[in-house]
Parts: structure tokens; C-alpha cells; sequence
């Protein structure tokens, strides 16, 4: 791949765009808002240029109500010789290429599996994909040649492809992705009229759960919009847990030895199936989960902290696996949690003792 046009310069546009150019591919840039397109531009991404000739590449990164009609204009224009799209529902938009009666052969649906809170051009990095899975939809039309490009992008964005049927995919990336945004929003919501004093009690758990439920309103409406149907299936499916989990709650409320019993084995019962599906959900690497013991370590709030206790664990041959920071209430301080194999717990634990740190026990 030599040339590419990236219609759409947002966040994902825009990190595709940067991984791209910073590659060696020629990267042309248009989106409705010229200003953003400049922008792109401007960290690199590109040019905001119209190409001369046909470009190897049309990559469509526009909300999921605009796809077709985008590529559609393309496609029309005879811009490239391959188009994708990057949008995060795929069964609609194929729908809707179809009913307009185009030759689909050049085309491929792709979703990046990656994304950030914060969305627009400014918010893209180039290794945004890095590591992470990329679905490509093909279906019997698509052309053996636009697979490869689609392939090569891929490549180039350091990603991870995984071929999926367009529907199966809208299925799975409403159960992964759609219907948890969902209730992240709903506990978020709950904090919104909340006491002042229970606020400031907020942990690295409800810090957790309500993460994703910054991320901008509208750019969810749109993605919401395209897949509502299995997004509502799973929600239903939800609510009913959560009636269940209610009543079992209600009976531990109960004078009744057997309500209360049936009711704490109520609650368990919904606690061990999510302790059987966290499971399930991949480790690092994509790899099967791994229990990893945690190391936590006092840390203050300054300039450096962060690089010399990472340096200090790498003196002590330990690799770390992953780390979380919990941040202190009301202190300049928190606990760094470093994951690590659990035969080098002990190990990392010493020397970092050793160099001064204080440790949680």
C-alpha cells in the first residue's frame, strides 16, 4: 500500500491516519469539517490535500448513520481501488450498501477494537491499535485483492485481525462493548445527585465500573443507534438479574431464617456466575487469564515517582504484568499495585523494601 484516503478524521480516522503516514503511506484526509481535517494534519496524519489519481486505500470513518451514504460517494467517484469502513456495527451499513444496488466487490467491513473516552483528531495516537483485534467482514463479493489491503492496514496498524459474519459481530460488540457503556452510564448516573460526603469516598472501584461512561454522549447515540436491537436483548436480559439479585436482597431484609438463607443464596448464586464469566474474559496478550499477585506499594504524588519504581522493579529482574495506581482520598498519595507472576511477589516485595519503599501488607 502506497496511497490511502481517510474520509472521517476523528479519533479513529485519525489514529489509522497517523499509524499509516508514520509507515511510509502517502495519507490524503477529508472530513465535512475542514477545520478538523487541518488539524489531522497538523499532528502529522497527513494531508488535508485532494489526491491527484486513484488511491490504493478509501478508509470510511465516519458514525455508523453515515457509512453507506459515504461510501456510496466514494465508491461513485472511483477514488480507490479498496474501500473499508471502520464503524463499529457492520450488518447495517452492508444492508444498506446493498439496497443501493452497488457492486460491493471493492469493499470490506472492518471495526478496529480500540477506542479512547475522549473522541476528535486530537485525542488519536498512532499505536492506538497496537495489539488489539481488528474484525474484518467479508463476504462471498469481496475481492481476494481488497482482503489483502484490508490485511495490510491492519498489519500496518499493529493490530490483530479476526475475520467474523457481520451479524455475529453486531451480536458480540453489543455484549462486549455496547451494553456495558450502557450500565457504566446508569451506575455513573447514580453519583449525579449523590450526597457531597458519599461522593468523596469513591474508589478505585466505582472508578472502575463508571470509566467508560465519560466518553461524549453523541458519538454513542450514533453507535447505539445502528444496533439497538441486540443492545435491548441484553439489557432485558440484565434487568432480569437485576430483579432476581433485588429480590434476593429483599429477603435477606426478612425476620424469616429461610427467606434470609434463600436470599444470601440468591446473591451468591449471581456473585459466583460473575466470578465464571470475568473469567472467561482474555488475559494479557489475548492469552487465557492469569492469576497474578499483587505488590502494592506506597507512592507520592511527584514528579518521577512512577519511572524509578518501574526502574526499580526491572533492577530486580521482576517484570511487571500490569499495574493499577489507587489514588489516596484527601493525600498527595496512593498505592501502586504491580501484577507480577506469583513466584516473583516475594522476591519484588524485598527489594523494593530494600530500596526504601513502603509496602502494603
Amino acid at each position: 500500500m502506497r496511497t490511502a484516503l481517510v474520509i472521517g478524521t476523528g479519533l479513529i480516522g485519525t489514529s489509522a491516519a497517523l499509524a499509516l503516514a508514520s509507515r511510509g503511506v502517502t495519507v490524503h484526509l477529508a472530513d465535512h469539517d475542514q477545520a478538523q481535517a487541518r488539524t489531522a494534519a497538523a499532528l502529522g496524519a497527513g494531508t488535508d490535500e485532494v489526491p491527484e489519481g486513484v488511491v490504493d486505500l478509501c478508509v470510511v470513518a465516519v458514525p455508523p448513520a453515515h457509512v453507506a451514504a459515504s461510501l456510496a460517494d466514494a465508491m461513485g467517484r472511483g477514488i480507490a481501488r479498496a474501500y473499508i469502513d471502520v464503524a463499529s456495527v457492520k450488518g447495517g451499513p452492508r444492508r444498506e450498501l446493498e439496497a443501493l444496488g452497488l457492486d460491493l466487490t471493492p469493499y470490506i467491513g472492518t471495526h478496529p477494537m480500540s477506542g479512547r473516552e475522549r473522541s476528535g483528531p486530537l485525542a488519536a495516537t498512532a499505536d492506538l491499535f497496537e495489539g488489539r483485534p481488528w474484525v474484518l467482514t467479508p463476504t462471498r463479493d469481496t475481492d481476494t485483492e481488497v482482503l489483502n489491503l484490508a490485511l495490510e492496514l491492519v498489519a500496518l496498524c499493529r493490530a490483530v485481525p479476526v475475520v467474523m459474519d457481520a451479524d455475529a459481530h453486531d451480536r458480540a460488540v453489543a455484549l462486549v462493548s455496547h451494553m456495558p457503556h450502557l450500565v457504566s452510564s446508569m451506575v455513573a448516573a447514580r453519583l449525579e445527585s449523590a450526597e457531597e460526603s458519599a461522593v468523596r469516598l469513591c474508589g478505585q472501584g466505582i472508578r472502575d465500573v463508571t470509566r467508560i461512561a465519560a466518553s461524549d454522549p453523541q458519538m454513542w447515540i450514533d453507535i447505539l443507534s445502528a444496533n439497538p436491537g441486540p443492545v435491548a436483548d441484553l439489557l432485558s436480559a440484565v434487568a432480569g438479574d437485576l430483579e432476581e439479585t433485588v429480590q434476593s436482597l429483599r429477603s435477606l431484609q426478612s425476620a424469616d431464617d429461610a427467606k434470609r438463607r434463600a436470599g444470601a443464596q440468591g446473591v451468591e448464586t449471581m456473585l459466583r456466575r460473575g466470578n465464571a464469566g470475568q473469567s472467561r474474559v482474555p488475559g494479557k496478550h489475548g492469552a487465557a487469564p492469569a492469576a497474578y499477585e499483587i505488590v502494592a506499594v506506597l507512592i507520592s504524588d511527584q514528579p518521577g515517582e512512577l519511572a524509578r519504581i518501574f526502574a526499580d522493579a526491572g533492577a530486580a529482574g521482576v517484570n511487571v504484568e500490569d499495574v493499577r495506581i489507587e489514588h489516596a482520598t484527601g493525600q498527595q498519595a496512593g498505592f501502586v499495585q504491580l501484577m507480577v507472576q506469583p513466584a516473583a511477589a516475594p522476591k519484588l516485595a524485598a527489594a523494593l523494601r530494600e530500596r526504601g519503599w513502603a509496602m502494603r501488607q
